[in-house]
């Protein structure tokens, strides 16, 4: 039962963090129509410049996180005007193609300048972990769940009180017609990207916090995606839901298996079962808006 609660207290906490990584999806998605293959590699890529600064020139974790942010930003919309924007108006599945070739790419060049080894963090807290009603958890995935919270609320504030964030479900509504109110498109697009990048970085430094950083980082917007078509491509409350029940699911699954079972795989593939059976049974998730043709 100790295992039980440990697992499911675990899955909790990753599945906080899974909701964040899935609204970084959501957010590209409304915005732009955009589903970025390459989110997984923004959080390798985030936890790997993070780590260089905190190790390599030895500074701050505080403001090295903060530094990491502001690149993270900019490379969002330098990847934006550079590689996306010149596919505006192009067929989506065109545009589908340019992501997945942005991830090889980006995922190579990551391998290629920081070596396919895993590294660990330097130690930021002081402490190996912390005893919440007789349980062990790691300070790190404390420190996720609570920033996951504050991104949550602060998603959820920018999308429904906030100039840009009307401006961004506007766009996301219609872009003609949020460019004959006045609306930046291209000003929208970018800011989306930054906000993406920046946000899925945060997650990467968390999880290389606990397992350390490699190339198997980029692995998590694969395991993630499924908590986006279950919650729904277009809505935030769903990728908040569809990461919790993942990041849950996950854990039970490996409880499942190491206690029952054996198989030893469960962990992994448990997410995709559970994308499969959505699309059959719910194609448009659970909170997805359902596109109705008439002919």
């Amino acid at each position: 039962m100790d295992l039980f609660i440990q697992l499911l207290i675990n899955g909790i906490i990753v599945g906080t963090l899974y909701g964040v990584v899935a609204m970084c999806f959501v957010l590209i998605y409304k915005s732009t129509q955009v589903v970025n293959f390459a989110q997984g590699e923004f959080l390798l890529i985030g936890a790997w410049i993070c780590w260089t600064i905190l190790v390599q020139f030895q500074i701050p974790f505080v403001f090295g996180f903060l530094i990491t942010l502001a690149f993270m930003a900019g490379l969002g919309i330098f990847i934006q005007m550079v590689v996306l924007r010149p596919m505006i108006g192009e067929p989506i599945i065109s545009v589908i193609m340019v992501t997945i070739g942005l991830s090889i790419f980006t995922r190579a060049l990551a391998n290629w300048l920081f070596g396919q080894s895993t590294v660990g963090f330097p130690d930021v807290f002081g402490v190996n972990a912390v005893n919440i009603g007789g349980l062990q958890v790691q300070p790190a995935y404390l420190m996720s769940f609570v920033v996951s919270i504050i991104i949550m609320a602060g998603f959820f504030y920018f999308f429904k009180y906030s100039r840009y964030g009307l401006a961004m479900r506007a766009t996301a509504f219609n872009q003609q017609v949020a460019q004959s109110l006045g609306i930046s498109v291209k000003q929208v697009f970018a800011m989306a990207w930054a906000i993406s990048a920046m946000v899925s970085a945060l997650a990467g430094v968390v999880v290389g916090m606990v397992n350390g950083v490699s190339s198997a980082l980029s692995f998590i917007g694969i395991k993630v995606f499924p908590a986006v078509i279950l919650g729904g491509l277009d809505s935030i409350i769903g990728a908040v839901v569809g990461g919790l029940i993942v990041g849950v699911l996950e854990n039970m699954a490996e409880y499942v298996d190491g206690q029952f079972l054996h198989w030893g795989n469960m962990l992994t593939i448990a997410p995709f079962w559970v994308l499969i059976i959505i699309l059959v049974v719910k194609p448009y998730g659970l909170f997805g808006t359902k596109d109705i043709e008439r002919v």
